[in-house]
């Protein structure tokens, strides 16, 4: 849990493989997962914003989500597993 956030949030590290590597995240998605939820779960994620700091946190990855309130976010998930760090289009 990300504490020092102004709202509920995890830090995430997520591995792109190879080519890209393990980048931080802070998402908002407390309401809906477990953090063992997540342990090896593929999301899907844009690489390439600007890193922002959040409470001090590097976040460097935004992780995409449907959001269905204000505190609730789905994240999108795929259909069948694929190397860590495939692109989306």
């Amino acid at each position: 849990m990300f504490t020092e956030a102004r709202d509920p949030a995890y830090k995430l590290q997520i591995d792109f493989g190879d080519e890209i590597g393990i980048k931080n995240s802070s998402a908002q998605i407390t309401d809906r997962y477990d953090i063992s939820d997540l342990l090896g779960k593929q999301i899907i994620a844009i690489i390439n914003f600007p890193p922002l700091r959040i409470a001090g946190y590097k976040s460097e990855v935004l992780v995409i989500g449907g959001v269905l309130s204000d505190k609730e976010v789905v994240l999108l998930n795929i259909d069948e597993a694929v190397p860590n760090g495939t692109k989306i289009s």
